[in-house]
This record gives C-alpha cells, structure tokens and sequence, in this order.
C-alpha cells in the first residue's frame, strides 16, 4: 500500500525488518556495506574533499562507519577512525567489515577531532538503551565547541530513535543518513531539531517485509489519507457537503470566528456559528457566508442540534471555562455526531475527566496542547507513547499539539505531523485547525483521517505564507493548499508535495 511507504518504524521494528531481510536472503553483511556506501554518498554529495574524522561505537552503528571510512579512503578523502572500545570486542557483521579496514583505529578522545573538517557520527544508532557518556559524550562535545560539521548515521548518537528524547548527550547533525524507513525519532523533538538534513537511503530491505509486521505509526503525508478526501461532486450539493457547528463564547469572539472560516474554507457545505445572544451582534456583523444563530440557554442550544443534518460541532474556541460550555460539550457529545473539543471545552473538563470520556460515544476529536493534553491525562513518558494511551483512554481521537504534533487513534493508530514552520506559533492558529478538522468531519471524513488532513494542511498553509503569518491569513490559503492536492489527487501522484 502506499501508505507503507511511510511507515515510521522503532528501533524495535528496525531490528526485525533488518531479521526479516535476512532470513528472506539478504545477508547482513551485504546490508552494513549497502548502508556504509550509502552514508558515504551522502558525504560526497553534500560536501568537498576534506578529512573526515569517523567515530564508530561498538555495535552495528559502529560496523557501518568501518564501511564509510573504507569507502571515503578509497575516494582518496583523508581518513582518522576512532573506535570505542576494542576492535576484538566487535562481533558479527561489525566485525567482518572492521577486518577489512586497512587504516590504524585510534581510540576513541576528543585528540582524534585535529585536522579534521568533517565528523561521522557512527557511535550509537536509533536503538540506544543508556546515556551517551565518557569518551564518546567527550568527544561529541568537542566536535560541537569547534564548529565542526556532522553526519550521523541513523540518528545523531544520543537520540532514542523510537521518541526522539536524547539520553545523555546529542550534539546537532548537519545531516543524518537513515536506512530503509524513517523511525520515530527522526520527527519527534527534540531528536526533529537535531538530526539536520535527513536522508532514507535503500540498503536492500523489500518492502515486503513490511507485510509480517503490525506497524500502526506513520509520517502524517497526504499520501495517507488523499485517497479517501472529500472532495466536491458533480452531483453534490451544499447539504451533502455537511453542516459544521462553530460555538461561540461572550467574550473572545475571534476564536470561533477563525474556526468557522476555516470550516467553510476546507469545504463545509454550510457553517452555523452559535452564538450568545448577547455577543450575537458582533458575530452576525462580522461573517457574511457564515450563519449566526443565537443562543440563550441549554433548551436553545439542544434546539439548534435537533436538526441532524448539522453533522459535526466544534466547540472550546473562545467558548469560555463556564458550566455553560461544558453543557455545551455533554449535549454535542450526546448527539454521536462528529464533534471536536478544543480549548476552553478541555480545561473544562480538568476535574472530570472521566465525566469527558464516558461521554464519547460517537467520532470525537480532541486537539489539546501540552498544558490541556496535562490536565485531563498523564503527561509521564514520551509524545508519541501519551498520546496513545490517551486515545485509547478516552475513545477519542487526540491531536497533541506542537512543532511535532502527533495524532493518535483509539484503536492504535499514529501519525507524527513534520511539516508545521515555526510561524504558525501565532495566537489564534490552533482556533483555524479546530475549524478545518470541524470543516472534514462534516463531509463525512474519518475522524483520524480528518485530524492529519487538517494538520498536515494547517502546516502546508502557513508554509506558503512564510514569516509574518497570523491566524487571520490561515483560511485565505486553505484554498491554495486545496489546488494542489487535487491536482495531484487527479494525477494520482500524491509523493510529489510539499512536506
């Protein structure tokens, strides 16, 4: 499947692809001298002739640099190797290809950096278990304190490839040279932040591999979930295209005005902001294709949502932390219409948390930063893992925000979003991503599908703005971001965007 194509991968799922490809008649030795080249290229590519320091540790991470050593030798690059630990202590593939390293191996001390205008951090990979200590942190260390560039291999050592959390001591990579898939690591921060320019190099591991194993996260690209967007018929109409519920509160009433332009935006066949009456004249006066609908007390609010075909509601965008907002939540939530919870409708619930979960009953979003995500659940442990276990908790699918936003489902699955800029840290963004999640729930998009559309978009968005973006421009670029995926939803090409 296409989606296959980018499947992230643990340390773990590393090893037994790695096993799987042996077993399937792929020798390891063959692949550790596939991955050395391959790391070499990327030096050759990216940068001059110069010595080139290359550290290696004591397991396969450390094989693959005697791989890269032999290599840039042979391409007459001056090479020091340094080892960590003793080249007797080395076993198996690692060993194999440190035999044919006809270079001195000096042991490992920052000494070995003089003269050097390039390092290959060959000492732990993704799979690293302890702190990054001693020798090699020293090491690491020196080469940062001189400026020297770095090129990791499979993830600057220091970084726990399955979360991205650095054990110890990582020092930033210029560039990293991955094998065969992306792991988790190489998305989540701060392992995203240090990993520089990242490369997937094909060592000889089919894809087929794949197939034996239950892999459940993944890099959130359209490729995902373009095939199952919601896109406008020939013989469609505005109600078949959904009616998305916008809640409004009395006093920050651009939150949901933000959310509802982008519910309309995204493709809502019809958008209702509900509103207190006393704010009503605000809301009215400032939307045009946005209906506004007042509401005085619970009774209206339950009026508004009998009519069915107002299938999704989006609530906590300037709603306020009042008992009326979380009646509010309780009555959506009751309908088992699609519904997304942000904000205020989260903190809402700090305290009765588990009034919020038994609830859920029908698709349900929730999209907290780190604060909000705190309040209603555990916070020990890394993103990926908290956010698993809060949609399983909480029947909900849950969007933990952030430069690494992750997307979780209840049944599992996961996707790690990579393409948000930093300027989408503007008050107000997170109000946009509610509505455009609102906006593809009410075309009938599933839940997990809708929350990666929306954030991958929300990020895509803000990308073609550049610097100076606030929340105000997001819904003018939904539509741009629109195009071209349906051109390339049309091609069938969906590999060629943007990340």
């Amino acid at each position: 499947m296409v989606k296959d194509e980018h499947v992230l991968l643990t340390p773990k799922e590393m090893a037994m692809a790695d096993q799987a490809a042996v077993s399937a008649g792929h020798p390891g030795i063959v692949l550790m001298e596939n991955a050395g080249a391959a790391v070499a290229r990327a030096v050759r590519d990216r940068w001059t002739l110069r010595p080139v320091a290359v550290l290696c540790g004591p397991g396969n991470n450390g094989g693959d640099g005697f791989v890269v050593a032999r290599h840039l030798a042979a391409a007459g690059w001056p090479v020091t190797l340094a080892l960590l630990g003793r080249v007797d202590a080395l076993r198996g593939d690692a060993a194999h290809h440190a035999g044919l390293w006809q270079g001195d191996v000096l042991p490992m001390a920052p000494s070995v950096l003089e003269g050097a205008g390039l390092v290959i951090d060959a000492i732990f990979g993704a799979g690293l278990a302890r702190p990054v200590e001693g020798a090699a942190a020293a090491t690491l260390r020196a080469a940062a304190d001189r400026g020297l560039p770095v090129c990791a291999i499979d993830t600057p050592s220091g970084v726990d490839g399955g979360t991205g959390e650095v054990r110890g001591t990582a020092v930033p990579a210029a560039c990293t040279v991955t094998f065969f898939r992306k792991k988790p690591g190489h998305l989540l921060l701060p392992g995203r932040a240090l990993c520089g320019d990242l490369v997937v190099a094909d060592i000889g591991i089919p894809g087929s591999v794949l197939e034996t194993m239950a892999t459940h996260t993944y890099e959130n690209v359209p490729a995902l979930w373009l095939p199952r967007f919601p896109w406008p018929r020939l013989d469609g109409h505005k109600y078949a295209r959904g009616h998305a519920v916008v809640v409004g509160g009395e006093v920050m009433t651009g939150a949901a005005r933000l959310s509802a332009l982008a519910a309309a935006r995204v493709g809502a066949g019809l958008v209702t902001l509900a509103a207190p009456r006393a704010a009503w004249p605000v809301y009215a006066a400032a939307l045009t294709s946005v209906m506004v609908q007042p509401i005085t007390d619970d009774t209206s609010f339950a009026n508004l949502l009998s009519d069915a075909r107002k299938n999704a509601i989006a609530i906590g965008p300037g709603a306020g932390i009042s008992d009326a907002t979380r009646a509010h939540a309780q009555a959506a939530l009751a309908t088992r219409r699609a519904v997304v919870l942000d904000a205020d409708a989260l903190t809402v619930f700090a305290d009765k948390s588990a009034t919020l979960f038994h609830a859920i009953r029908g698709p349900c979003v929730l999209t907290p930063h780190e604060g909000e995500f705190g309040r209603l659940f555990d916070r020990a442990g890394d993103k990926l893992g908290r956010a698993r276990r809060a949609a399983q908790r909480s029947g909900a699918v849950v969007l933990l925000k952030g430069a690494d936003t992750v997307i979780a489902a209840p049944d599992g699955r996961a996707a790690i979003n990579g393409n948000a800029p930093p300027d989408l840290a503007t008050g107000g963004s997170g109000d946009v991503l509610t509505g455009m999640i609102a906006g593809l729930l009410a075309q009938g998009m599933e839940a997990f599908d809708a929350a990666c559309a929306a954030a991958w978009m929300h990020g895509a968005a803000a990308a073609a703005h550049g610097p100076g973006l606030i929340a105000e421009d997001l819904p003018g670029l939904i539509p741009g971001v629109l195009r071209a995926l349906k051109d390339r939803a049309s091609s069938g090409r969906t590999v060629g965007l943007p990340a």
